[in-house]
């Protein structure tokens, strides 16, 4: 065994939620079969973590700057930017980038208008990359480009500034009237050109009449949000001493590491959904380590399916999650390296809302230095509540996670 001591951070997105009558008052956490996460709980230490400061959005972007120990109130600027990194996608000063999501709207007209799928049925890569190539094809311009994601979601970089814009998250909104917030976007000439000319080259692509002909939902809008400036962060390196790598299948995680100066992984078959390469990320973590003091691995699923509201699937995601990336990264370190293994969720994303919510998280700390004898103590909500040990934010809970090498 090398002395060389190592970090882990596990990353279930979404994972949190309130008790459910259907599962007798527990929640999926609590439902869940998941061994290794309790195991983790029982001989290591339970927190809750308030990934998410007041007056934040409780974003996937604010709560993961948090879990890789930075302050969002000194260094977040949208999500977007961080997106962008991920993309190759420099901005210049006067740029602003944008999420830009494929999805499905119900539009009869302007003032009438229904979000029925924030993702166009989780559209396929492959669709979604013929698609971006029409709008870019067709709406590029001196004002506007298109840059090509994963999936549904991608990005839009404009040197037009729209500062009465309120964007919204789509995944608010799934089966909800939105035509406050179409209007909003209507508001401004450039964009209302925009976002009609988009639905128009979406509505009558080959892409979207064939999906249309096998009952799936087209992309028949893009949907902006998340918006903002090119950050200014420090690396990690000069933050807390230690190399890292991060390997997820969402962008916005990649486009975080980039300006943490982590090293990004890709997986082949990462998807962000239930049928992502499980086995592929443990095992790219379980290589990344070697070569860095720390490694971050992301799984996108839970949240999907929450946002969703699909119970079984939300689930199966955080079984999934314990059985191929927590047990085997656990498996793999042992024996190999003194280690220091994080295991959390970024935030709540409720079933009954479908959206994300601010409570703070559950968080297992466990040093393979000073494993406890049977806490008894289990991975959920209510018993990391219980347990009133309380991280105020990421910059504690970050030196909390280092300090495990010295005193346990």
């Amino acid at each position: 065994m090398t002395n060389k001591h190592k970090y882990i951070i596990l990353i279930g997105d979404g994972m949190g939620d309130y008790p459910i009558a259907e599962l007798a008052g527990k929640t999926p956490l609590e439902a869940a079969r998941t061994p290794a996460m309790d195991f983790l709980a029982d001989k290591g230490r339970l927190y809750t973590l308030q990934t998410v400061p007041d007056g934040f959005a409780p974003g996937s972007d604010v709560a993961n700057l948090s879990l890789l120990g930075y302050r969002p109130e000194a260094f977040y600027s949208g999500r977007s930017p961080l997106e962008a990194a991920s993309m190759h996608v420099s901005l210049a000063e006067d740029e602003t980038a944008y999420r830009c999501n494929l999805v499905t709207l119900d539009r009869n007209n302007d003032s009438e208008v229904r979000m029925i799928d924030y993702s166009a049925g989780h559209i396929s890569t492959e669709e979604a990359g013929q698609l971006l190539s029409a709008l870019a094809e067709q709406l590029n311009g001196e004002l506007f480009h298109f840059h090509a994601g994963i999936s549904y979601r991608h990005l839009l970089v404009s040197n037009v500034l729209f500062d009465s814009l309120k964007s919204v998250p789509p995944h608010d909104f799934t089966g909800e009237d939105v035509s406050v917030h179409w209007q909003n976007y209507l508001q401004n000439g450039h964009f209302a050109q925009l976002m009609r000319k988009a639905c128009d080259v979406l509505d009558r692509h080959p892409v979207n009449q064939k999906r249309r002909s096998e009952g799936k939902n087209p992309a028949n809008a893009i949907w902006l949000w998340g918006e903002g400036k090119s950050p200014e962060m420090p690396k990690m390196k000069e933050l807390y001493g230690v190399s890292g790598a991060l390997i997820s299948a969402v962008d916005l995680l990649k486009g975080i590491a980039v300006y943490a100066g982590l090293e990004v992984i890709d997986v082949d078959g990462a998807t962000g959904y239930l049928d992502t390469n499980y086995s592929g990320k443990a095992q790219a973590a379980l290589a990344a380590v070697d070569r860095h003091d720390l490694v971050v691995v992301h799984v996108e699923a839970p949240d999907e399916a929450g946002h969703q509201g699909l119970l079984k699937e939300k689930i199966r995601a955080i079984e999934d999650f314990d059985r191929q990336i927590v047990q085997p990264i656990y498996d793999g370190l042992c024996g190999r390296y003194d280690f220091t293994m994080a295991v959390t969720t970024d935030h709540f994303t409720p079933l009954s809302l479908k959206t994300h919510a601010a409570h703070p998280v559950p968080i297992i700390i466990y040093s393979s230095r000073s494993a406890q004898e049977n806490s008894g103590e289990t991975y959920n909500e209510s018993t990391a509540e219980k347990a009133k040990r309380c991280l105020a934010d990421g910059e504690e809970f970050f030196k909390t996670l280092l300090a495990m090498n010295n005193n346990g």
